[in-house]
């Protein structure tokens, strides 16, 4: 909730807020409930009045920190019943075999939605704010970070619109302009990347009116540099995505090329899709870029950035619109614990927080790219995660696996990363065979004398210096 002082002192501020998507929605509707002057501008039109939205439509994979940030505006419940539960990763062979992998424990799942329809609740939420403007239309031409000064232009007249701000929000996306003025304007640390290959969009329709796949489950073809995934929809249909190096798109220039690999990688899904809608779907486009972004401050003196715009990321750790999501929590626990009379110290204190956290997350989204396609097809991948749920079931506040530090919970990224370092120095410390005998025999011992386990939190305690 926000605090008291804040709403009475800070209802007058203009806050101005560049981009209508994900996290801009959600970023104006905090401002809002703190009963500041919003105002919310978008470049395209509405996108509930459109048939088709230009741009990236990978859906979303919503977990625990994107859940809490729709938590505090009371949208939570509305908007995460119009997803569908992931509970596993669904692995298919090459010959069309099928083995799930559980995300965490049984109970433990993701939400697989829309990006077109969460966009659409969170402008339906922004719009229930008497004190919040939204104006479409409206493309960022240039920012003064430093006076909060906006310029936009009406893609629609082609007048320029001027806008004074105490403060702009840029969540304008990886192709920021008002991350761009934030560089001219301050020393910012900046760096992209593009080393994660390039994406497809395509869909597996329904059949005899309902799913094709089995729905409570992310579907994985990992075939070693590339990758097909998908994600259920409410229309029971799939929406799915190939992953791979733009060479081999390249290599793909024909229909009959197209089967042909479809055929010897992924025959279960060219046979849902159809042969014919799948060289429909696949020439209709072409594949587009994943980019990797981060910065260093994500604030200057009357600007902050939220999601893509301070820390864009590739899509395979299903943490983009939840990190985006959790930069507005956090951002509101320090500006509610200070309040906007103090904004250049809670501007400040927030980059000191958020920067680490943004880097490690897009570390690990890339990291976690080698293990979809390829490593949880092996040996070692099996035993490792056995291992790390065996000792999470036997010490649940000591050994978090690693996907569930970062998926069910909100412990800082850059602190998961720490926390696997420690784990990982453990396993090679005392080596995975004796993990698993020492272990068996300390867990069996446990159960027989009813122990609360001391002496295991001892060893590892030991280890853990």
């Amino acid at each position: 909730m926000p605090s008291l002082i804040s709403q009475i002192n800070d209802e007058k501020k203009k806050i101005t807020v560049c981009g209508a998507g994900l996290v801009g929605c959600l970023a104006a509707c905090y401002f809002a409930e703190r009963n500041y002057d919003v105002t919310l501008f978008e470049y395209r039109s509405d996108i509930r009045k459109m048939k088709v939205v230009a741009g990236r439509s990978i859906n979303m994979a919503m977990s625990v920190r994107g859940r809490e940030g729709l938590k505090r505006i009371n949208a939570e419940e509305a908007i995460t019943s119009k997803g569908i539960e992931m509970y596993t990763r669904m692995l298919h062979d090459t010959h069309g075999n099928m083995n799930s992998v559980p995300y965490g424990k049984s109970s433990q799942c993701i939400l697989s939605i829309d990006r077109r329809y969460l966009n659409e609740l969170l402008l339906n939420e922004a719009e229930k704010y008497p004190n919040l403007t939204i104006e479409f239309n409206h493309k960022v031409k240039k920012c003064n970070t430093n006076t909060g000064e906006v310029i936009f232009e009406n893609t629609l007249t082609g007048q320029e619109v001027k806008i004074n701000s105490d403060l702009v929000i840029g969540c304008d996306g990886a192709y920021s302009t008002v991350r761009q003025s934030l560089l001219k304007d301050k020393p910012v640390n900046f760096s992209q990347s593009y080393n994660s290959g390039y994406y497809l969009e395509l869909r597996i329709p329904p059949i005899n009116g309902t799913f094709a796949l089995p729905p409570k489950h992310l579907h994985i073809w990992p075939r070693g540099n590339f990758m097909l995934i998908a994600l259920p929809n409410q229309d029971f249909s799939f929406t799915c995505t190939l992953f791979m190096p733009l060479e081999m798109f390249d290599q793909l220039k024909t229909s009959d090329q197209v089967i042909e690999f479809f055929q010897k990688y992924f025959v279960d899904a060219m046979n849902l899709m159809g042969k014919e809608s799948l060289v429909e779907m696949y020439f209709s486009t072409k594949p587009s870029s994943l980019i990797s972004i981060t910065c260093d401050p994500h604030h200057g003196k009357k600007c902050v950035l939220f999601g893509d715009s301070a820390h864009a990321m590739v899509p395979f750790y299903g943490q983009g619109m939840n990190c985006a999501f959790e930069d507005v929590v956090v951002f509101f626990e320090i500006l509610d614990s200070m309040g906007f009379d103090n904004i250049d110290k809670v501007l400040e204190k927030y980059s000191q927080t958020r920067v680490p956290d943004a880097h490690a997350i897009c570390e690990l989204a890339i990291r976690n790219y080698d293990e979809m396609k390829y490593l949880v097809t092996t040996k070692g991948y099996k035993l490792r995660k056995k291992l790390d749920n065996f000792l999470n079931a036997l010490l649940p506040s000591y050994w978090v696996p690693l996907y569930t530090m970062v998926t069910f919970s909100r412990i800082r990224y850059s602190e998961v990363i720490a926390a696997r370092k420690k784990q990982d120095k453990i396993i090679k410390t005392v080596g995975w065979a004796s993990c698993f005998s020492v272990l068996t025999l300390f867990g069996f011992y446990a159960f027989k004398k009813k122990s609360n386990f001391s002496v295991l939190n001892n060893f590892f305690n030991f280890l853990h210096k």
